[in-house]
């Protein structure tokens, strides 16, 4: 009995490994072929929900289907059809007609690798109507640009454009290491984006002659300081007690010939009031690029307005709008241009103040003693300008709902004109015995036309015309503050810079001997890090988002409405990705 037990038990063991075994070469065998029928199974699982959407022909032969498709592809789609019969061995000829359709069709905007980064950063705000004006090729340019303002550092855009570079060139080999990292992803799909900024960010780096917070002596200094010593404003005494140097423009004979070629002289980044001037210098700038792009935003909606064929819109709305921003910023800007042409640093202690000005001319005041006029009959351009940007807000308010008003109840009368005529004509009809199908068929469809005709709320359009009308105008008042970010944000950026640069790698310069040739290479490891850690990244960053903010709220809120939806055709490539539309 033990014999026989023992022999079964052996039986059972070989059935066991073998079984195992068996097991094993299946396993490696559908291993093999996982990642084919997972691919098969989730395209016959699209194919399939797709199918369902589609709709069966009377004659149980073929199915219909309504799809959107750009214009432009309709040759493609028409072979794409004639193929797919050919393949399929099938004799039903495909046919495509258009149909028309009271949905709003969605939104497609060809783009590739390039401009992909762009459309994202509008499409993230709000994908845009159809056939509405689309920023994303204005956005292209004014989106780096607005970013190396606030990040104008010809070192760190440097660091920044190689750091692009290097993910543009080795990109096919990147792209086949996929990896779920979003933070790298971010980065990497952003390239073209991040290639843009740091080339920016070197031209507005060389403007301010800012290089990791050391300027560049090119051309050499067109300032000289013999008048200062000679004038007594900067000599040996005051050497001792201050040991930065003060510059004073208003001192005849401090520029010694032609003023720096390109960008700020480098003796400003020697001298203690060097913010005093630089401070000016951006705040006006960023108040004249927000003004020029917020008017290249109102500009933008008469495109909208000519292409919908909106006539009462630009007659009604653009108009004053343009009037508006041009009779109050534009003049501000004009003032800003005005006075820097028309004072030197010689009378620039005497130059009137443009807030002041700015300030008065909404008040009417012209008897400010303390603030001399900047030209002749200025009194009388300011008031002509207030006056008729006042005029323009009342025309923004009041005019359009009234027009929409009476367009309605003119088409209502008509309507109600036409339905009387056709009830008369049936009347006639029916009274002499006859049966006219035709009329009838008249008065049913004007009945249907005026069961679906859409409700009018002079209420409603009024109240929305308001919030347009006071949106836009305190608009412009605080979106020309809010370009002062451009300011503030550079001020940051170069101080912070200057603060690493004093604070790290000025210890590792100081220190002499041997010691001092080992240091300075952990001192510059320690600065590099920070560079990359601050300046790049959370700076960048920080840029970035402010940037964003100028493009979605600044600009585009000017012609941008963003009510459409995203053209999302079948595609098995997005399917697989994970990445395709619900």
């Amino acid at each position: 009995m033990l014999a026989g037990v023992n022999t079964r038990l052996e039986d059972l063991i070989t059935v066991i490994t073998q079984t195992e075994s068996h097991r094993q070469r299946l396993l490696q065998e559908a291993a093999a072929s996982w990642h084919t029928w997972a691919t098969k199974v989730q395209k016959m699982k699209a194919v399939y929900h797709t199918l369902n959407l589609c709709n069966i022909d009377v004659t149980q032969q073929c199915i219909i289907a309504e799809i959107w498709f750009p214009v432009a592809d309709a040759v493609r789609i028409k072979r794409a059809l004639e193929q797919g019969m050919e393949l399929s061995g099938s004799s039903m000829v495909p046919i495509m007609t258009a149909v028309q359709s009271k949905t709003a069709p969605p939104t497609f905007n060809r783009t590739n690798k390039f401009t992909a980064g762009f459309q994202n950063i509008v499409d993230a705000y709000g994908v845009g109507s159809y056939r509405e004006m689309n920023p994303a090729p204005y956005t292209i340019i004014t989106f780096p640009f607005l970013f190396a303002v606030m990040f104008g550092d010809c070192g760190h855009g440097t660091v920044m454009l190689l750091a692009a570079l290097w993910m543009v060139l080795n990109e096919r080999r990147l792209l086949s290491q996929k990896t779920n990292n979003e933070i790298w992803n971010t980065f990497f799909h952003g390239r073209y984006l991040i290639l843009l900024m740091g080339i920016f960010s070197i031209y507005t780096g060389l403007i301010y002659n800012d290089c990791f917070s050391k300027s560049f002596n090119i051309f050499g200094s067109s300032w000289s300081v013999q008048p200062m010593f000679r004038n007594g404003t900067w000599n040996t005494q005051v050497i001792g007690t201050n040991p930065y140097l003060q510059l004073d423009p208003a001192i005849p004979g401090v520029y010694s010939g032609n003023p720096y070629p390109f960008g700020i002289d480098p003796i400003w980044n020697l001298a203690s009031n060097k913010l005093t001037f630089l401070n000016s210098y951006k705040m006006k700038m960023s108040v004249i690029l927000g003004i020029v792009q917020m008017v290249f935003g109102v500009i933008l909606s008469l495109f909208n307005h000519i292409f919908f064929r909106d006539t009462l819109s630009i007659m009604l709305q653009f108009v004053p709008e343009v009037i508006f921003i041009l009779c109050l910023f534009g003049y501000l800007v004009f003032m800003i241009i005005f006075k820097w042409c028309s004072f030197d640093a010689s009378v620039s202690r005497r130059a009137p103040s443009i807030l002041i000005h700015f300030i008065n001319m909404f008040l009417f005041n012209y008897n400010d003693p303390s603030n001399a006029p900047l030209y002749k009959h200025q009194q009388e351009v300011q008031s002509f300008f207030v006056i008729m940007a006042l005029i323009s807000v009342p025309w923004m308010l009041l005019i359009k709902p009234f027009i929409l008003r009476a367009n309605h109840l003119k088409s209502q009368m008509q309507a109600s004109r036409i339905q009387e005529e056709a009830t008369e004509d049936i009347e006639a009809v029916n009274s002499s015995a006859s049966v006219s199908s035709g009329r009838r068929a008249s008065a049913g469809a004007h009945g249907a036309h005026d069961d679906h005709e859409e409700e009018f709320h002079f209420g409603d359009i009024f109240v929305h015309q308001a919030i347009h009308t006071i949106e836009y105008c305190l608009g412009c008042i605080s979106n020309t503050a809010s370009y002062l970010r451009l300011w503030a944000l550079s001020l940051a950026h170069a101080q912070l810079s200057e603060v690493l640069w004093t604070m790290v790698m000025t210890i590792g310069l100081r220190v002499q001997g041997w010691g001092g040739l080992v240091g300075v290479f952990i001192i510059f490891a320690v600065f590099a890090v920070l560079t990359v850690a601050i300046l790049l990244i959370m700076e960048g960053l920080s840029a970035f988002l402010h940037a964003l903010r100028l493009h979605w709220v600044e600009f585009q809120n000017k012609f941008y409405v963003g009510a459409g939806y995203k053209f999302a055709p079948f595609s098995f490539k997005q399917i697989l990705d994970g990445t395709a539309e619900d």
